[in-house]
């Protein structure tokens, strides 16, 4: 696939731009001896960083595991899912949080996880939310993850430090805020969302699940507030966050209306089936 192709060669290229970063260092500190160790060290940090940052991300979220006793239903849906896309199956997380959310993130298609929030389990109906499982596992499928999971703790550590400024904290955080929501932008397009959203039509064999989703994920989102660091906007399927203030730098996602839109498009016949039916 294109899409996934596309977000491979993002992550290598990521790798490659710390490692050139590193070197330059190396060079101005010691020559090709510096350059040396200093690649040599981008590389481990790429390596932790590829094996340790899903698990950031979980910590970021709040999530734990979710034990296959707990939900045998989610379980089993996320597995058939994860058949039909091809992947291993995703390990299963809860976000203890009222307001309707899923997120995923992981190292690619045979190590992931996906996080629903208690608001999601208990208030989508059973096909919007194998609408959401399917839209996060598309994710997965297409390579998303490892890029929107490397933009996201990236751009959280740089928020963080500015908590290191003390009284100089504002000026930081006014600086280094621009600086993250730069480092998303640049790593995560907005189009990803909608080939997401194709591909989890294609999963469920139908799109209007997850077109029912998004609607009622927005009109959750516009009655509680969402707690957590602005730059794990990209993880989720829709935009949790206020668009005000430091979370309008981090916006990823595009307008649900315009996704929904396209979604229903795939089904140009759902109104003439649905008028049908209610004259019937």
């Amino acid at each position: 696939m294109l899409v996934a192709a596309r977000n491979i060669v993002k992550a290598w290229l990521l790798v490659l731009a710390l490692a050139g970063l590193f070197a330059l260092v190396g060079w101005l500190i010691d020559g090709v001896r510096g350059l040396t160790i200093f690649v040599f060290c981008a590389l481990l940090l790429a390596a932790g960083a590829y094996w340790t940052f899903d698990r950031v991300v979980l910590g970021m979220l709040g999530a734990r595991e979710l034990p296959l006793g707990e939900a045998p239903l989610l379980h089993s849906t996320v597995e058939r899912l994860a058949a039909r896309a091809g992947i291993v199956k995703p390990r299963l997380y809860l976000i203890p949080d009222g307001l309707p959310i899923a997120a995923a993130t992981g190292r690619g298609v045979r190590s992931s996880a996906v996080a629903v929030s208690t608001g999601c389990a208990a208030a989508c109906a059973p096909a919007e939310l194998e609408g959401v499982l399917a839209h996060e596992i598309a994710h997965v499928r297409l390579h998303d993850v490892q890029v929107q999971t490397a933009a996201a703790v990236a751009a959280a550590v740089l928020l963080e430090t500015s908590r290191i400024g003390g009284w100089f904290e504002r000026a930081l955080l006014f600086v280094l805020g621009p600086i993250a929501a730069a480092c998303v932008h640049l790593l995560v397009s907005p189009k990803r969302e909608f080939a997401a959203d194709r591909y989890a039509a294609t999963l469920c064999d139908s799109p209007h699940g997850l077109a029912d989703a998004l609607l009622r994920l927005e009109q959750a989102a516009e009655l509680v507030e969402f707690e957590g660091s602005p730059a794990s906007e990209p993880l989720f399927t829709i935009n949790p966050f206020a668009e005000d203030g430091l979370g309008a730098l981090f916006v990823t996602h595009p307008p649900i209306a315009e996704r929904v839109r396209r979604l229903r498009a795939l089904d140009p016949t759902w109104r003439q089936r649905a008028s049908s039916d209610v004259a019937a």
